[in-house]
């Protein structure tokens, strides 16, 4: 009876210390022996215990009970534990994806002191970087703690002294933030407790961020370095064969106007060579002022009524030297209104003319087909030339790119189509080109726009 008692207090106890924080359990240990030896040890209904061997069977069970609880105390601690470090690798593993969103150095501080106070749950974060005597910090969180400068540089002292840093009262905690084992800045936080491995942790992660940063940004200048550099090649080769070609004939005209053998016909035939050519180095220099434009954001809109119509025909206009002796099919609705700049599509236009007029055959027709619908207006431009290889058609639009087999047969810079996109580019307007199965090629200009 006795020993069937006790083990009933004894699962009782199990039960609640399997359950309830420590100080329950011993609390219920101390109870069940008090219980057990006041209701079931004789003499019955007292504290006394008569028996020596009932002593023993009293000893045990708080003994057992005690350990009992003291083993589910520390197993449910160790299991607390072990959830809270596997809720800071998610945090940790959760930040490192953010910082993989980090592309621009001058916001990658400010972007990474918000990630790690949302990540973590801190009420504060921030970036510390020392730029000479001073401090820049970027800060993030729900409150402000902003350490002081003297705080930072005291902290910052003992990291490059090899000692850990120390926090600021109330609650601000520091970690050094370390490029190998160079320190070059510090992680302020403030909020919940975190552990100082996790904090150390959260520090390195933030480091190989803004050093990622960085790496992203001196590669990006690299680029643009190397972009400039083969454009300024690209730019001076082809202004190098496309200036030679006009100044030579320019000179050969001049020179023989001076002649005495020419007549008045010849004299004018060797006048329009030389307005011709004139012409064809104004276009050049046109070409490369409006490209300058474009790079500078200097093109600007200014939106009107227009018909197609209007737009086509100033496109015809201002490229009127290069279609002569070309027929030009215009489709066109005169009666719809569109707003839009029409001066940036005309000019756009104007670039796909003069190109289908000087890369297809001479004589050749070139279509044009305007359509207006609802989100804007489509113009389409096909010449009746050989059209472009296929491994050359996602390239068309950069600057200075002519294909293989034109740029030894045709003149050209190479500026006519990405100045069309460019120009295009400033209202919203889309320029794509196709390879037609019957021959020639269609080049599609398509414009957001108001239609009345």
């Amino acid at each position: 009876m006795t020993a069937t008692v006790a083990m009933g207090f004894l699962i009782v106890v199990l039960l609640v210390a399997a359950t309830s924080p420590r100080w329950v359990a011993v609390t219920t240990s101390f109870a069940a022996v008090l219980a057990f030896n006041f209701f079931f040890l004789p003499p019955v209904g007292t504290l006394t215990i008569a028996d020596p061997q009932n002593w023993v069977a009293l000893f045990a069970l708080l003994v057992v009970s005690l350990v009992a609880s003291n083993l589910s105390a520390v197993a449910r601690a160790r299991t607390q534990e072990s959830e809270a470090r596997r809720d800071e690798l998610g945090r940790l593993f959760d930040l490192s994806r953010d910082i993989l969103l980090i592309t621009e150095s001058h916001a990658a501080n400010a972007s990474l002191a918000g990630f790690i106070s949302r990540r973590f749950d801190l009420e504060y974060v921030a970036i510390c970087v020392p730029q000479g005597t001073e401090w820049l910090i970027f800060e993030a969180g729900p409150q402000r703690h902003t350490p002081a400068p003297r705080d930072l540089s005291d902290a910052f002292r003992r990291v490059e002294e090899g000692q850990p840093p120390a926090g600021t009262a109330p609650a601000v905690r520091f970690a050094p933030l370390r490029l190998g084992a160079k320190p070059i800045g510090l992680l302020a936080a403030a909020g919940r407790p975190i552990e100082s491995q996790t904090l150390d942790a959260v520090a390195g992660l933030a480091a190989i961020a803004i050093e990622r940063a960085q790496f992203l940004d001196d590669r990006k200048a690299a680029d643009l370095a190397r972009q400039s550099e083969a454009l300024k090649s690209a730019l001076l080769a082809s202004l190098g064969h496309d200036l030679r070609t006009p100044l030579t004939a320019i000179r050969v005209a001049a020179s023989n106007l001076q002649a005495s053998w020419p007549d008045e016909k010849e004299r004018r035939e060797q006048s329009d060579l030389i307005l011709t050519e004139v012409d064809r180095l104004t276009r050049l220099f046109q070409n490369i002022l409006e490209m300058a434009r474009i790079d500078a954001g200097a093109v600007t809109e200014d939106m009107r009524w227009v018909s197609p119509s209007e737009i086509i025909e100033a496109a015809r206009n201002a490229v009127e030297h290069a279609l002569r002796g070309r027929g030009v099919d215009v489709s066109a609705d005169a009666e719809r209104l569109v707003r839009l700049d029409p001066r940036l599509t005309a000019a756009a236009l104007a670039q796909l003319l003069e190109n289908a007029a000087q890369y297809s055959p001479a004589g050749s027709p070139i279509d044009v087909r305007a359509n207006v619908a609802p989100e804007g207006l489509t113009i389409a431009v096909r010449d009746g030339g050989p059209g472009i290889p296929e491994g050359d058609l996602p390239h068309v639009f950069e600057r200075f790119y002519r294909g293989a087999n034109v740029k030894d047969r045709r003149s050209g810079t190479g500026m006519g189509l990405a100045i069309a996109k460019g120009v295009l580019a400033v209202g919203r307007g889309t320029i794509a080109v196709e390879n037609c199965t019957d021959g020639g090629v269609r080049f599609t200009i398509a414009v957001p726009a108001e239609v009345k």
